[in-house]
């Protein structure tokens, strides 16, 4: 499989906003990538990133594991990468995929400090190999992977895998994958964003997904999205509703198709804060959170909504109900 430029622009971005609050939190923190095989593009642009923390790393201690397989170029990228970091990081090459990282995390000490996990989980995804196709539980995990579920092809994700990504305090995962993943995820993570990426060129689409226990995490995944969305000219699309058109990455995006889903939102569920709708529009949509206020704010503009209390800014506290004219809303 060729480098992902995806899940290399990904990483980079999603580490500048991970590992400065990672070692402030702690002494110690871990970042592990692994990627496809042959890429060793997005193991060496992980490294490279972490030598741009600079100053921030003293007195901290930072592992960086990369999982490869089938690419001989690698050591010497990695190496040429590595000599350019300071004493206080060290980057240990593992062979292997995805299915190591229990045995890798564990001989790295990584559980109970920060741990940001990056992989790129292919064609045999969670869901279809290690849950069952509903997400639930459907193997008894033996060994570091786990095996897949009888009768399926591949080895997939095992729940021992997912553990070993979650065993950090805290831990956020990057996925890419041809396959869902948001059902496996959230059995380890409270926060799961998973959004369908359209390549600009005609390539299939892949889907990029984020498991956090942090909204600050979860913003920064989404505004790094739609960062990567601009510069590689990708859509994105609610991987629930394929029949959708996918969205342009803008920077002043039509709020009209987030404010129907968040008034379908408050149908469902009732009257919800403004945090509890931002947080919506980042795991169920593929906006980010300032879409929402922008939405909300419309809106009410337009008496589809109303909120309590009526006056004052529009706060994360404000509760917001659905108007007595939900049509009213349709967008300019």
């Amino acid at each position: 499989m060729p480098t992902d430029p995806v899940l290399r622009e990904l990483t980079a971005r999603q580490l500048d906003a991970w590992l400065p609050g990672a070692l402030q939190r702690s002494r110690r923190a871990t970042l592990a990538v692994a990627g496809a095989p042959s890429d060793a593009e997005t193991p060496e642009a992980a490294v490279r990133a972490v030598g741009a923390a600079g100053a921030g790393l003293r007195g901290r201690r930072l592992t960086v594991l990369v999982l490869a397989d089938g690419t001989e170029e690698l050591p010497a990228r990695l190496g040429a990468a590595e000599a350019e970091l300071p004493t206080e990081v060290a980057v240990h090459l593992v062979p292997g995929d995805h299915t190591r990282l229990p045995v890798a995390l564990k001989a790295a000490g990584a559980a109970g400090a920060p741990l940001l996990t990056v992989v790129d989980w292919g064609k045999e995804g969670p869901l279809l190999n290690a849950y069952g196709r509903e997400g639930s539980p459907s193997c008894t995990p033996a060994g570091a992977g786990g095996p897949p579920v009888e009768g399926a092809e591949g080895t997939g994700l095992s729940r021992a895998v997912l553990a070993a990504a979650a065993s950090g305090r805290p831990a956020e995962l990057l996925v890419v994958a041809d396959t869902p993943v948001r059902a496996a995820l959230t059995e380890r993570f409270p926060l799961v964003a998973e959004v369908e990426w359209v390549p600009a060129d005609g390539a299939p689409p892949r889907l990029v997904a984020f498991a956090t226990g942090s909204d600050r995490g979860l913003d920064a995944f989404k505004a790094g999205l739609w960062e990567v969305a601009g510069q590689l000219g990708g859509r994105l699309r609610d991987p629930a509703d394929p029949t959708a058109v996918p969205l342009a990455a803008t920077t002043d995006p039509d709020p009209a198709p987030l404010g129907r889903e968040l008034l379908a939102e408050l149908a469902r569920s009732g009257p919800r804060t403004v945090t509890e709708l931002r947080r919506h529009t980042l795991t169920a949509t593929g906006y980010r959170s300032a879409d929402a206020v922008r939405a909300v704010t419309g809106l009410l503009d337009a008496g589809a909504a109303r909120r309590d209390p009526e006056h004052g800014r529009l706060g994360g506290d404000v509760v917001i109900h659905a108007g007595a004219s939900p049509s009213a809303w349709s967008g300019s």
